[in-house]
């Protein structure tokens, strides 16, 4: 009796155009980029400190600049304050946000 584990796949929404998923962030990384999945959400690392708003900010960029997407296109709309947090992106599809993820698993 064998049983394979299932690979984590991040949980994505889909409405009016955007794109929504869930982020686990983890601050005052040595660097800033995606590093992989935490169950069903994006792990991303920031070299920023979550201080005045800089690691929220600096999430938004990093996620505009991966998904090729201006900064404007990206916003937090659940739990700015908290390191799990959810991102809405205007402008890219499901399928985009997926390579994103397995590109950095």
């Amino acid at each position: 009796m064998s049983s394979a584990l299932q690979p984590a796949q991040l949980a994505i929404r889909s409405a009016s155009g955007a794109v929504s998923f869930d982020v686990v962030v983890v601050p005052r990384a040595s660097r800033s980029r995606v590093a992989g999945l935490h169950a069903e959400s994006l792990k991303v690392t920031l070299a920023a400190a979550p201080v005045d708003g800089e690691a929220n900010r600096e999430l938004c960029a990093l996620i505009a600049k991966q998904l090729g997407v201006s900064k404007r296109a990206v916003r937090i709309t659940r739990g700015e304050h908290s390191k799990h947090k959810t991102v809405q992106v205007t402008g890219v599809t499901i399928e985009r946000v997926l390579e994103l993820a397995r590109d950095d698993e």
